[in-house]
C-alpha cells in the first residue's frame, strides 16, 4: 500500500496517459479513496474504473481540498485555461507533477505560483505498463516528495532522473517520441518485405512480431544491445549483409542523429 499522508492525489485529466497512471496506481495499492480525478468528460471505461475504485470524480477542481500531489495530465495548450483555477488547492506541502510536453516549470509557476514541481516525460507504452519516464525536480522538491512521485510514476515503467530541465528536451526526443520511430521501423521492414516478394499482410505480421519479440528479449536480457546484435550476426551471413547497409557511413546512425536533433530542437521551440 502506498501512503499518501500529505494529502490526496489530484489527477487533472483522465485521457490516455492520465488513465494509464490511474490504472497503475490502483493496481499498485493506492487507495481509490485518496484519489480525485478532475475531467469534464472521461470515457465510459475510465468512469467505470473511477467508480469501482472508490476514487472521486469531479468535472472541476475542488475548492475545499489541498492536494498532496497535483498531477497535470492535460495537453500543454490547455494549461493557460486550466491551471489558474487550481491555485487554491496548491499548498505549502503540495508537489506539482506535469507530464505535458513543452510546458516548462517556469511556465507552470507563472500560472500556479511557486511550488515544489516536477516535470516528467513518459511515453505511450505506459498504457501497457512498459513505458519509461524521464523526470526533473526543481530545487523545492524534498527527497520524500521525489521518492513518492517516483513510486507513482514507476507504475508504468522505470523512471530516469535528469540533472537539468533542459535535458527533458533530449528525453522527449529519444524516448518521448521514440515509440513512433519504432512503429515506423515496422512499417519500413514490412514494406521492404513486400518488395522482396512476400504478401503485404504476411510481411507486416513478420515485422510486427519480430520487433515486439526483439524488444522483449532486450527487456529480459542482461546483455547490452550491441552484444544481442552480435549474437544474431554470423560472419558472412544474411544478417551481416543487411547490417553492412544499415551501419554504413550513410546508414541508420547519421539518420538517427539528424532525427533526434530535429525532435530536440522542436521541443526547445515549443517550451514555454
Amino acid at each position: 500500500m502506498v501512503s499518501l499522508a500529505s494529502g490526496p492525489v489530484v489527477l487533472i485529466g483522465a485521457g490516455n496517459m492520465g488513465g494509464a497512471l490511474l490504472s497503475g496506481w490502483l493496481k499498485k495499492g493506492v487507495a481509490g479513496s485518496s484519489i480525485i480525478v478532475v475531467d469534464p468528460g472521461p470515457s465510459d471505461a475510465m468512469m467505470s474504473l473511477i467508480c469501482e475504485s472508490g476514487a472521486t470524480h469531479l468535472t472541476q477542481a475542488p475548492t475545499d481540498k489541498t492536494a498532496g500531489i497535483l498531477f497535470l495530465a492535460i495537453k500543454p495548450q490547455l494549461m493557460d485555461a486550466v491551471l489558474p483555477p487550481l491555485k487554491p488547492i496548491v499548498g505549502p506541502q503540495t508537489v506539482v507533477v506535469s507530464i505535458a510536453a513543452g510546458k516548462t516549470l517556469s511556465g507552470i509557476e507563472a500560472l500556479l505560483g511557486k511550488s515544489a514541481a516536477i516535470r516528467a516525460m513518459p511515453n505511450t507504452p505506459a498504457m501497457v505498463g512498459r513505458g519509461v519516464t524521464g523526470a526533473y525536480a526543481n530545487e523545492v522538491v524534498t527527497e520524500q516528495q521525489r521518492s513518492l512521485v517516483e513510486t507513482l510514476l514507476k507504475v508504468s515503467g522505470p523512471v530516469e532522473w535528469v540533472a537539468t530541465e533542459a535535458d527533458i528536451d533530449a528525453v522527449t526526443a529519444v524516448s518521448g517520441s521514440g515509440p513512433a520511430y519504432v512503429f515506423y521501423l515496422v512499417e519500413c521492414m514490412a514494406e521492404a518485405g513486400r518488395k522482396a516478394g512476400l504478401p503485404a499482410d504476411l510481411a507486416m505480421r513478420l515485422a510486427r512480431e519480430t520487433v515486439a519479440g526483439a524488444g522483449e528479449l532486450l527487456h529480459q536480457s542482461p546483455e547490452e544491445a550491441s552484444r544481442l546484435r552480435k549474437n544474431v550476426t554470423s560472419p558472412g551471413g544474411t544478417t551481416a549483409a543487411a547490417l553492412s547497409v544499415l551501419m554504413a557511413d550513410e546508414g541508420m546512425q547519421p539518420l538517427f542523429d539528424k532525427a533526434i536533433a530535429a525532435a530536440k530542437k522542436r521541443a526547445e521551440e515549443l517550451a514555454v
